[in-house]
């Protein structure tokens, strides 16, 4: 009886370890893989930014005013593309294309099936809140009119936060295309929790193709 105690007793101790173990590793061994991948890839992207290529552009005309929307390729899955800035949280991170676990553990991931950062729609991007370098930890902070910037390859785009609320991991609507030219950031929360979602929108005010936009939006219907 006494040796089944003592068994049971050394049981619970390296269960107990090994849990607090696993914990510490996903609270903070993630975050330093993490934090020298995105070294990397930073690197990576600033010498594809730097080097560059001519975009591809077409000319819009609406009641005698021509513009310009600059064209940008998808990337493939898991190709760090962009740069992301939000100056009130402190954070300056690559963006992947892609939402897939293995992507979300080096950054930010853009969802496939919606724009790119800089073109009209809604772009999407997807973030760990307390792992994997915890890039969307203090998200809960921003409020309207804070800054974010996206560096792509055909320039920097810069939007401004209109809105941030709760819903459920089930209500996708959030990623549904709307008139204009969006960011729609989604975390989960509360903190240590995948409850519930928590939803930033950002709206385009500066960039290669924010004229572009704005003549979309002041043009008229068709009949």
């Amino acid at each position: 009886m006494r040796r089944n105690v003592q068994i049971l007793g050394w049981t619970l101790i390296w269960s107990g370890i090994f849990l607090f173990g696993y914990l510490g590793w996903q609270l903070y061994g993630t975050d330093v893989v993490n934090a020298r991948v995105q070294t990397e890839a930073k690197t990576t992207l600033e010498r594809r930014l730097a080097v560059g290529t001519a975009p591809e552009v077409e000319e819009i005309e609406e009641e005698g005013v021509v513009v310009e929307h600059v064209l940008e390729d998808v990337p493939g899955e898991g190709v760090g593309f962009a740069m992301l800035r939000v100056p009130k949280v402190g954070l300056e991170a690559v963006v992947f294309e892609g939402v897939t676990k293995p992507t979300l553990a080096k950054g930010p991931g853009h969802m496939p099936g919606t724009p790119l950062p800089g073109q009209p729609g809604n772009a999407v991007i997807s973030g760990h809140r307390t792992t994997y370098g915890r890039p969307f930890h203090d998200f809960d902070l921003l409020v309207p009119g804070d800054r974010v910037e996206v560096d792509t390859g055909i320039g920097t785009h810069v939007y401004e936060v209109r809105e941030s609320f709760i819903v459920a991991p089930t209500d996708v609507w959030v990623t549904d295309s709307k008139p204009g030219a969006w960011l729609t950031f989604t975390t989960c929360n509360p903190k240590y929790s995948a409850t519930e979602r928590l939803i930033v929108t950002a709206e385009l005010v500066a960039g290669p193709n924010a004229e572009y936009v704005q003549q979309l939006a002041t043009a008229p219907s068709p009949a």
